[in-house]
């Protein structure tokens, strides 16, 4: 399989999503899955058929360690 930004997150396959335990009720989360490259594939849980944007593993580590950083902490709501 070719992934590629954009692609329906459906044509990933038979892919494990995880979400945050953050998560609310109503699906309002990002989800990420592994992929068999070793790349993660990112989706919005409340359009789980839609697309999925993929990164690899040096992006996610970027971003997850930048949000334990507070790097983010500026967005929260």
């Amino acid at each position: 399989m070719n992934a590629y930004n954009g692609i329906p997150a459906t044509e990933l396959g038979d892919v494990t999503w995880q979400k945050s335990r953050r998560s609310n009720s109503i699906g309002n989360c990002v989800e990420m899955a592994r992929l068999s490259d070793g790349s993660i594939a990112v989706r919005n849980s409340r359009f789980p058929d839609g697309p999925a944007l993929i990164y690899t593993q040096a992006e996610i580590n970027a971003l997850i360690l930048g949000a334990k950083d507070g790097d983010f902490d500026n967005l929260l709501g």
